[in-house]
């Protein structure tokens, strides 16, 4: 049983009260998802093959949304993100469905898989799976000192079984781009990913949750 005064009650305490919340302001909004940008810049930073490999995919932006959270970046000539605050055009969606912060506040705490819908470019989601495999992030260091050990082991949890979802749509859109190609000309393995548009959507759930429009 969590006691009144641990971590993970107060966590639990933190998410409730996320509901019951008046939408916060643009400039907080705008302010935060400035700093995650830097945080993961100063991280690809250190790593240049990380920053070869984004390189490649310059001019695509990843749109990611909760509830009414939403955020867009583009990566830069140089292998790094940029908010993206026009949202004109996005190549890979990641959206968490569940909108309750509570129940993700739960699954987090007993580091279940948060349900996520991804759909897009395949070969975006392929380097951005490369990034978060190869790349030393270190960020439940950082969560332990602001939320306790045993919490920040779990939302770390959670976190890499988001990496797993992308993982599992890079490879399975890939066999089904392979099974295109095989369509197409069964003697010619012609073309890149990118020629057949957007692979099929994939969802980390099992339920049948719409995304919120």
């Amino acid at each position: 049983m969590t006691s009144p005064q641990s971590p993970l009650f107060f966590l639990r305490n933190l998410f409730s009260g996320l509901e019951k919340t008046l939408t916060p302001p643009p400039w907080l909004v705008h302010e935060v998802q400035h700093r995650v940008v830097l945080l993961v810049n100063h991280v690809l930073q250190q790593e240049p093959q990380a920053q070869e490999r984004l390189a490649t995919q310059r001019g695509k932006a990843v749109f990611i949304s909760w509830r009414q959270f939403h955020m867009q970046v583009k990566i830069t000539p140089a292998g790094l993100l940029d908010l993206d605050e026009d949202h004109a055009t996005n190549h890979l969606l990641l959206e968490i469905t569940e909108t309750s912060p509570s129940a993700l506040a739960r699954d987090a705490i007993h580091g279940q898989k948060p349900p996520i819908r991804i759909a897009g470019d395949v070969q975006l989601a392929s380097e951005l799976n490369w990034v978060i495999d190869n790349v030393r992030w270190d960020l439940e260091d950082d969560l332990a000192r602001l939320i306790g050990d045993v919490p920040a082991h779990k939302v770390s949890n959670v976190a890499r079984r988001v990496a797993q979802e992308l993982r599992g749509f890079a490879q399975n859109a890939t066999g089904f781009i392979d099974g295109l190609r095989g369509q197409k000309n069964p003697t010619h393995d012609a073309g890149t990913a990118s020629d057949f548009g957007h692979a099929p959507e994939h969802t980390g759930s099992s339920d049948d949750r719409k995304p919120s429009a």
